[in-house]
């Protein structure tokens, strides 16, 4: 009778430590809509130039529920991150006089 009682209380320990991870399969932009969006906007500019790696570790410690998701979570920022500098890089199209700002006029000489 002890030894059946001891075998279940061993099974059901066994049975209920293992744990359901809910973002299983999920993808990326999914992730970051489920886990980020709250408090951040956009996914743009928060990887932050970080290596791969370094955005991974701090994903994984703080922010994901498993390394997969930290994984797939830190690729995802970094293909979406901006360019040092904020702003995409110009093309080598030249602008045209209607795209151009106003200038002010220039001061008139000789008075």
């Amino acid at each position: 009778m002890r030894l059946a009682a001891a075998a279940a209380l061993v099974l059901m320990a066994i049975n209920g430590a293992s744990a359901e991870n809910l973002d299983a399969g999920k993808p990326a932009p999914r992730l970051f809509a489920d886990s980020c969006a709250s408090c951040h906007r956009s996914p743009r500019g928060l990887a932050k130039g970080r290596f791969r790696l370094t955005l991974y570790l701090f994903l994984q410690q703080h922010y994901t529920s498993s390394s997969d998701s930290a994984s797939a979570l830190s690729t995802y920022l970094q293909s979406v991150d901006t360019p040092a500098g904020g702003r995409p890089a110009r093309t080598a199209r030249s602008i045209s006089r209607a795209e151009r700002p106003p200038r002010p006029p220039l001061p008139v000489r000789g008075r």
